[in-house]
Order: structure tokens, then C-alpha cells, then sequence
């Protein structure tokens, strides 16, 4: 008898004490049972992973080039060199994030409440909204961050900055609002109907109807896609680099053409990856958890 097995059969005789609930042979063979496949399936799953990561190492560390690809991409001495000047660029894709990432939800919500608006008279708003949406999303965002970075200076408009950082900045946001637009859009359609007119009914406008019933809801409903959307944003932050904005990509970059090697490239991916696996994690959990309050039927 395993020790588990002693914990729950003294359980189960104070239960039956008590006039408790007493647990079955049948049952704790079945949890014994259970115990045993999980043991064995992390056994497999651990074992698994071992080979697969030895046969990986092997395949690589034996290819004919390696020793020059490890010189050129995985090079110690590089990437000492090279991780501060990363990190003191990561800064600009940070603030990037914080900045960007507000005034997408911001644009993103009123382009989805303007799409939704109901009656005749918004319809020129409608088409506006739809337009940009459609526009945006389907053009590159490559494309539009050199559109807008060497574009807007071309025109020499007066009082229009010039600077990379912002105008990249503005090129992020002009094309993530349109995909957060779609992601609000579903959160707000999503909520029945029944809840506006509950809400009309009460002797609320429409106005307020959609602003105290309709967007908490909806918005509670699309937080992890929103959250996906952020973590691509902080991946895209790198491409203001094109712009000549020294970020951490652009950084490594510049270490690269100096020493003709590609470590630095390496480490600030890396950093990216870092940065990105703590906020995917996070998304996981939020899924999770309103998952979980969905069936237990306290999240609307």
C-alpha cells in the first residue's frame, strides 16, 4: 500500500466516523489508476523530449558548416559586446509598446463603436470606419511604415514632425486600430441584443445604454484577443528601425556591419523572445481563468 493510498483509506475511515462520505475500493483503485497513467505520461513526455532534443543537437552540431555558423551567429565574445547596446535600444521599443499600445485600444474602440451605430443618418460615419478598416488591414505593414516615414517628410508640411520615432509610431498605430477595431467590433456584437433593449427599457438612451451595458460586456469578452494583438505590436515595434530610429534591432544591426557578425541579430531576437514569452503566458492565464468563470457562470 503506497502512502497516498494509507492517506486516503485513513480519510475515509474518519469520514465514515464522522458519518461522512466513504469512498469505494472501486474508486480508490481508479484514482491509483489515474496516478499511475499521469506518472507514466510524464515519463513518456520527458523521455520524448530528451531524444528529440539530442537527435537535433546531433543533426546540427555535426553538419559540415557548423563550426562557421556558430563563429558567426552564436559567438560569446559578440554577444557580451553586443547585449547593453540591445538593451539600451529595447527602451525605445518599450516605450513604443506603452504609448502605441494606448492609443490603439483608444482609436481601435471608436473605430468598432462608430461601425456600430445604428440609423441611417450614421451611415457616412459607417463607411469611413469600414473603409479605413478594410484599407488597413489589407496593406502591408512594412508598406505603411515606409509610406508614412518617407512620405509625410516629402510633403514638408508645416508644423508636421519629422521625426522617425513618432512617425513610425503613428504607422503602428494606423494599422494595428484597424485590426483592434475588428477584435472590439466582435465583443460588441457579441452581446445579445436583449441587453440593449433591457437597457432601453430601464430608460436608458441609447448612448448610455451602449456605454454602461453594452461596452463593459463586450470589452470583458475580447480581453484575450486584445492581448494577442499586444504582443504582436511588441514584436512589430522593431520595424521603426527602417526608419533610422536606433531601437534594439536597429542597434544590433549597426554592431553587425561593424564586425561583419550576425550574434548581435541573435541576442536582441532573443531579447524579443524574453520579452514576449512572460506577456503569452499572461494571455494563457486571462483565457484561462475567464474561461473557467464562463462555466461556472459568472462572467455575462
Amino acid at each position: 500500500m503506497t502512502y497516498e493510498e494509507g492517506k486516503l483509506k485513513t480519510r475515509a475511515a474518519q469520514d465514515g466516523a464522522d458519518g461522512g462520505y466513504v469512498p469505494s475500493s472501486r474508486r480508490i483503485e481508479r484514482e491509483r489508476f489515474r496516478r499511475a497513467r499521469a506518472r507514466r505520461a510524464t515519463a513518456v513526455a520527458a523521455l520524448s523530449t530528451l531524444v528529440t532534443a539530442v537527435v537535433l543537437y546531433l543533426v546540427i552540431t555535426r553538419s559540415p558548416g557548423w563550426p562557421r555558423t556558430q563563429e558567426t551567429f552564436f559567438s560569446a565574445e559578440y554577444a557580451r559586446k553586443a547585449l547593453p547596446k540591445v538593451l539600451e535600444g529595447l527602451l525605445l521599443n518599450l516605450r513604443l509598446l506603452v504609448v502605441c499600445g494606448a492609443a490603439v485600444l483608444v482609436l481601435g474602440l471608436l473605430l468598432a463603436v462608430a461601425r456600430t451605430l445604428r440609423g441611417p443618418v450614421f451611415f457616412p460615419l459607417r463607411a469611413l470606419a469600414t473603409a479605413y478598416t478594410d484599407f488597413f488591414r489589407g496593406l502591408p505593414l512594412i508598406i505603411c511604415l515606409l509610406m508614412v516615414v518617407f512620405g509625410v517628410p516629402a510633403l514638408r508640411l508645416q508644423g508636421v514632425t519629422t521625426d522617425p520615432v513618432l512617425l513610425g509610431g503613428s504607422a503602428l498605430v494606423l494599422t494595428y486600430a484597424a485590426y483592434v477595431a475588428e477584435v472590439f467590433r466582435a465583443g460588441i456584437e457579441s452581446v445579445h441584443p436583449s441587453q440593449r433593449a433591457a437597457a432601453r427599457s430601464l430608460g436608458l438612451t441609447s448612448g448610455q445604454a451602449l456605454r454602461f451595458v453594452v461596452l463593459p460586456q463586450a470589452v470583458r469578452r475580447v480581453v484575450p484577443p486584445l492581448l494577442n494583438d499586444l504582443v504582436s505590436l511588441q514584436k512589430d515595434t522593431g520595424l521603426v528601425s527602417i526608419a533610422g530610429a536606433v531601437d534594439a534591432v536597429y542597434a544590433a544591426q549597426i554592431m553587425a556591419g561593424k564586425d561583419f557578425n550576425f550574434t548581435p541579430y541573435v541576442v536582441a531576437g532573443l531579447v524579443f523572445v524574453a520579452l514576449t514569452i512572460p506577456m503569452t503566458r499572461c494571455t494563457d492565464w486571462v483565457t484561462a481563468r475567464m474561461d473557467r468563470r464562463r462555466a461556472q457562470g459568472g462572467l455575462v
